[in-house]
């Protein structure tokens, strides 16, 4: 079993429109609403890559409800959320359907209390004792201590799991001292941890300040990847045009897939570069177009970096 740890999960509502302008009123031609969070988006791909999945987290209110009866639609995936007393968060994506380009608008998040973060570290215990991976997601909502993800990749290392870490800020900076299996920044994040903007150069001191593996998100321009067994980047053979939102998680599913699956680096970020392009064709984040996912897999150039320090 794989293990996702979203602890800000959300209800993620996509409206698409004609043309998006500020200031004015619009017609939404299709709603869509899926449960959300970076944690939950990981595990729906997990799970259609016919991976057993489990998903843990919080989820509270109305907003939580609906979430979870969502989610048990996603075949594949099981339910481990922590209930906690506050609503779930929503997050509103607005497609402009002329241009392709997507406004994102994330609310925070539930004020956890300490003695539901003290429940859900034992259920994350729990967890972890059958699982094979386990990825920690996402931001953090209120009240949980911004060392959170350090707690939790420090509890998976004493329990031997393999874990991979994809957050920003504060949290990773934290949790990269943890020592976690692999993190993945995007460019931004991997700048903002190392203070370097030449990604090669950054994803090199990410791996000195405590990460075995550094993979980062370059954007339409694939994942660079520093690990102990070399350095690569892979890159698609076309940019995709859509919606870019979850195309970072599903990138994480592919990582974690090709982990436990013994695939080599190559095949992992292989995976992971067309998971992401095929993201983006898709209409809403968790969910990847497959004929096209099978038709880049034959077509990621994936080449050797310089390994000088």
């Amino acid at each position: 079993m794989i293990l996702t740890v979203t602890l800000n999960t959300a209800l993620d509502i996509t409206y698409r429109v004609r043309a998006l302008r500020p200031h004015s009123t619009h017609r939404v031609s299709e709603v869509s609403e899926r449960p959300g969070g970076k944690g939950l988006n990981v595990g729906r791909v997990l799970a259609a890559l016919g991976h057993e999945v489990t998903v843990t987290g919080f989820t509270g209110g109305a907003t939580g409800r609906v979430v979870r009866d969502r989610l048990a639609e996603s075949a594949g995936v099981v339910d481990a959320l922590v209930p906690v007393e506050g609503p779930t968060r929503r997050t509103i994506a607005v497609v402009d359907t002329t241009t392709g380009d997507t406004t994102q608008l994330n609310e925070p998040g539930p004020a956890i209390t300490p003695a539901e973060w003290a429940a859900f570290q034992e259920t994350y215990e729990h967890l972890l004792r059958s699982a094979s991976a386990v990825a920690l997601c996402g931001s953090l909502p209120p009240g949980v201590p911004v060392g959170a993800y350090a707690q939790l990749v420090r509890t998976a290392r004493a329990l031997a799991v393999p874990v991979l870490l994809d957050t920003s800020g504060e949290p990773l900076r934290r949790g990269v001292a943890a020592r976690p299996d692999v993190v993945k920044p995007n460019a931004e994040e991997l700048a903002e941890l190392t203070g370097s903007h030449e990604p090669l150069q950054a994803t090199r001191n990410a791996r000195r300040r405590g990460a075995h593996t550094v993979v980062a998100s370059l954007g339409a321009n694939g994942l660079l990847a520093h690990t102990p067994e070399g350095h690569w980047r892979a890159t698609p053979p076309v940019r995709t045009h859509g919606n870019p939102t979850g195309a970072g998680d599903s990138a994480v599913a592919g990582l974690l897939s090709g982990l436990v699956e013994n695939l080599d680096w190559p095949a992992r970020l292989t995976r992971a570069v067309a998971l992401s392009a095929a993201t983006v064709a898709a209409p809403v984040a968790g969910e990847f177009d497959r004929a096209l996912y099978e038709s880049l897999l034959d077509r990621i150039t994936v080449t050797a970096e310089a390994t000088a320090a």
